[in-house]
């Protein structure tokens, strides 16, 4: 941001010492450093100089505007997505605590509306580096009261040292269905748990019997008679079940990296997807060669889920904060749990793996 007041004492009373602090700092701005040159140049022409500036401050009252349009979230120009998206001024809403199942980090939550009720699953690291699943919930989406115990705890083979994590939950008829991260310290399997309360949950076992498999983002309703499911932390898979605990995966990917983009390395859902009128939404998380976290958003067909209609070339959410600067790794913001309430959007995000964040959008698809 130019500091308005410091550029009118360098443009009306120039000298010497004041040129060199234009060459230290409007140096960078190309366009700003060369009108300044310019009045220095008119030298003793005070109304020139005076005219001039007036001609660059419209300019760069004009310029303001059109640069807020340019960096504004792509989703404000988007009739397929929520958006834009606006960070909570309170963030993080959700941070460590005690000594206990949660005192290393919190982040990358789900949340499911119960009774009016915003229920986080959030996945929760103790100083020794294992994750379990807490339990939080909260009236008005923001201000969340914690069970004091996790309800998810590592107690399988292939869940031990690692622990249970980045679930996300979806409910069909009186049951809720939650994927999970199960990692043994050296291989993620992706999982699956039920319950009926989200209190007490039952373990189903690995549900993508792959070497490595993250991030089941299941579709809350049937698509052509069949549950569908979005998976993968590289490329992005999809999976069909008849009943919800055993799946069959497609051949190929139905989304991959693109080259140049922010998420150019790597991708994997986010959130469990909306279904709209205008197909299948799917918030999802993309990443750089410099291994910076963002999100996107893709529209996939519903009479073909396999089918990409839309997807978002900017992202609409990423790093800004210091908290999503700097944590377990820098430079994350992680969608997990997206929840409709009203006209509102409630977006639940990771950051910097340290800490549970909130952005809100005023519209809807």
């Amino acid at each position: 941001m130019i500091n308005i007041s410091r550029l009118l004492l360098l443009l009306l009373i120039p000298n010497k010492k004041r040129w060199l602090s234009v060459q230290q700092n409007y140096s960078k701005n190309h366009i700003v450093y060369m009108l300044i040159k310019a009045f220095y140049a008119l030298k003793g022409k005070r109304m020139y100089r005076l005219l001039m500036l007036a001609f660059t401050l419209a300019l760069f009252i004009v310029g303001s505007e059109l640069g807020a349009a340019a960096v504004q979230s792509p989703s404000a120009t988007l009739d397929w997505a929520p958006g834009p998206f606006t960070k909570y001024a309170g963030n993080p809403i959700l941070t460590p605590q005690g000594d206990g199942f949660e005192s290393w980090a919190v982040f990358n939550p789900a949340v499911i509306l119960k009774d009016h009720t915003f229920c986080m699953l959030y996945r929760a690291q103790d100083h020794n580096g294992t994750s379990r699943i807490g339990l939080a919930k909260s009236v008005d989406g923001i201000n969340f009261t914690r069970r004091p115990e996790p309800v998810l705890s590592p107690t399988e083979p292939y869940e031990i040292w690692g622990g249970c994590e980045d679930p996300r939950v979806v409910k069909f008829g009186d049951t809720y269905y939650m994927t999970y991260t199960a990692y043994n310290g050296y291989r993620a399997k992706l999982a699956l748990a039920t319950s009926k309360d989200l209190t007490h949950w039952e373990k189903h076992g690995v549900i993508i019997p792959w070497p490595w498999s993250k991030s089941g983002a299941i579709v809350p309703q049937k698509i052509n008679g069949e549950y569908v499911m979005y998976f993968g932390d590289s490329n992005i898979w999809i999976a069909y079940s008849d009943d919800l605990l055993h799946w069959k995966v497609a051949p190929e990917p139905v989304m991959r990296p693109r080259s140049g983009h922010f998420d150019s390395r790597g991708i994997e859902p986010g959130p469990p997807p909306i279904v709209t009128d205008q197909g299948i939404l799917l918030i999802y998380n993309g990443w750089n060669n410099d291994i910076t976290y963002k999100v996107g958003a893709v529209l996939f067909s519903k009479r073909d889920p396999t089918q990409i209609l839309k997807r978002t070339d900017q992202p609409i959410l990423e790093p800004s904060e210091k908290w999503e600067r700097s944590g377990q790794i820098s430079n994350v913001v992680f969608a997990s749990g997206l929840v409709k309430k009203g006209n509102d959007w409630y977006l639940y995000y990771g950051g910097a793996d340290k800490c549970i964040n909130l952005a809100i959008a005023k519209s809807s698809p």
